[in-house]
């Protein structure tokens, strides 16, 4: 996004409908102290006041944990992550920024420190102006879901906004959210008591993702796509994430929950929804979720024999691992919707750890060309691919004919670029993008209760046969590509893997 259109939504944004035009806005960090907050959380409010989208005037920010330290000792702690790869804000800017951050200590689980927190919160409004204002209060949750219900009750007790004149609290959660579909449904149900859905912002970073965020623009703003976009046209569809590393010293907490609760059921699940729904009716947040809900609810029950587990080797050497750990670092399972769009149509939703390359990518395989006059099939299908990271790309898969006097055809593509295309603009970071939602009051990038009941419907049964021991992973090197079994699945359901076709990011150079 270029500074001029930040600069456009910088000065309409506090007119939003969904925003009250005038008054305080607190934002609460709870977890101050946590790698969260200090690597995503906070960086991301920085990020946004560089941007002029928090007012020094209007807007203080509280830090709040059990942990004992002063307000600069926490501003030390966090100043180094505020000056990322991507930040090109002068030092003063910190400064001024760290200037608006504010520590209060104190337990989740009881009265006193939410009162201190009330407190600090109520003498911010009252200095920001010298007449009462509306007050808004966000907090936001850097914290395990295991404390979720205390925190939230203390915030409904002792720190809700309780201006006449209009405002807001809105809470924001972290996943995981819950561990089956029972855990879930108590977790919503606890903090559905004390907030309404309208205030409840269950954020998955994914949809803040700058590609992520593009699909509804490619799917429904391009005339092309639309006759395509079926299961007349598509083969199948692979969603993958992969990372290059391990656990590296999470392995106590990834063991809790494995590769398909930390990766799948969330993230590739709701990238699996933007692809597969129908069109909404408008781009209101409620439409939106609704469409998503209803592909959800169109997925039949997950078959044994289409999914493939694997555990890296080495995986249990971590000593926070049990040795008996059943828990799978990689997955490949195959998602099939029931209607009329994708009947027949295989979703192969794939993720893993310590495999041998880093990216998430969204990869649509088109149906072979009926009549193959060139006979190029081995060359490999027509593919659309988004890449959701690193280096953001689209780009096309088709077969050309090769420069030269002789009739021959080689596979090339039709690329887009982002570094390429778009020089010298800054990709938000996914964080930025939610928090400011959060502001605004739009929760089209935030998971709706009925849509993580869903989720946690298709994936429970699953989950719940491997925590008792009826599937087991397959051991897989190190720097692989996971289990050849997960390879063999794919195939199966009939993706065409390209060989002799690598895509390599095009060279940056200067277009002026």
């Amino acid at each position: 996004m270029g500074s001029s259109e930040w600069s456009h939504r910088s000065d309409s944004f506090w007119s939003n409908d969904n925003v009250a035009e005038t008054g305080c806005l607190s934002i609460i960090v709870l977890g101050a102290s946590g790698d969260l907050a200090k690597k995503k959380t906070f960086p991301a409010l920085f990020h946004l006041y560089c941007q002029g989208f928090l007012p020094p005037n209007e807007v203080h920010i509280f830090g709040y944990a059990r942990t004992k330290i002063s307000d600069d000792e926490l501003r030390n702690r966090i100043r180094g992550y505020l000056l990322g790869e991507r930040s090109s804000s002068p030092t003063e800017d910190v400064s001024e920024f760290l200037k608006l951050v504010k520590y209060v200590s104190g337990s989740y689980d009881s009265a006193e420190g939410f009162q201190l927190l009330d407190k600090e919160i109520a003498m911010h409004e009252i200095s920001k102006s010298s007449q009462e204002v509306s007050s808004r209060r966000l907090f936001y949750l850097a914290l395990p879901p295991s404390v979720y219900p205390s925190v939230c009750r203390m915030i409904r007790k002792y720190c809700m906004n309780e201006s006449d004149l209009g405002g807001w609290t809105r809470v924001v959660v972290e996943k995981p959210f819950g561990k089956d579909l029972d855990s879930a449904e108590l977790l919503s149900s606890q903090i559905g008591e004390l907030f309404d859905e309208p205030q409840i912002y269950r954020i998955d970073h994914y949809l803040g993702k700058e590609l992520v965020q593009n699909l509804l623009v490619l799917r429904f703003a391009n005339r092309f796509f639309l006759p395509l976009w079926n299961r007349d046209n598509i083969d199948n569809v692979q969603i993958v994430f992969r990372e290059d590393f391990g656990t590296e010293g999470r392995g106590g907490y990834f063991d809790e929950y494995g590769i398909i609760r930390d990766i799948i059921q969330n993230h590739l699940l709701q990238v699996f929804c933007l692809v597969a729904m129908e069109k909404p009716v408008s781009l209101k947040p409620e439409h939106i979720r609704d469409e998503k809900v209803k592909v959800l609810q169109s997925v039949l029950p997950i078959k044994d024999e289409e999914v493939v587990l694997g555990q890296y080797e080495g995986y249990r050497d971590d000593p926070t691992v049990p040795d008996y750990s059943n828990t799978p670092t990689f997955a490949t399972v195959i998602l099939r919707i029931h209607n009329e769009r994708w009947e027949g149509v295989p979703f192969i939703l794939k993720a893993g750890k310590a495999l041998n390359s880093r990216k998430a990518e969204i990869r649509v395989q088109f149906k072979d060309v009926p009549g193959d006059i060139f006979k190029c099939e081995k060359q490999g299908r027509n593919e659309f691919v988004i890449r959701l990271q690193p280096s953001e790309a689209m780009y096309m898969k088709l077969t050309v004919k090769q420069p030269g006097l002789e009739m021959s055809t080689v596979q090339s593509e039709l690329d887009l670029s982002y570094k390429q295309r778009y020089q010298g603009v800054t990709i938000p970071e996914a964080y930025e993008r939610l928090i400011l939602d959060t502001i605004r009051g739009d929760q089209q990038h935030f998971v709706r209760r009925d849509e993580l009941k869903a989720a946690w419907e298709i994936f429970t049964p699953l989950l719940h046969r491997i925590d008792n021991g009826e599937m087991k992973p397959t051991p897989y090197q190190q720097g692989s590509r996971g289990p050849t079994e997960a390879d063999e699945l794919s195939a199966k359901a009939s993706y065409v893997q390209t060989h002799g076709y690598i895509w390599a990011l095009p060279p940056y150079r200067n277009l002026l």
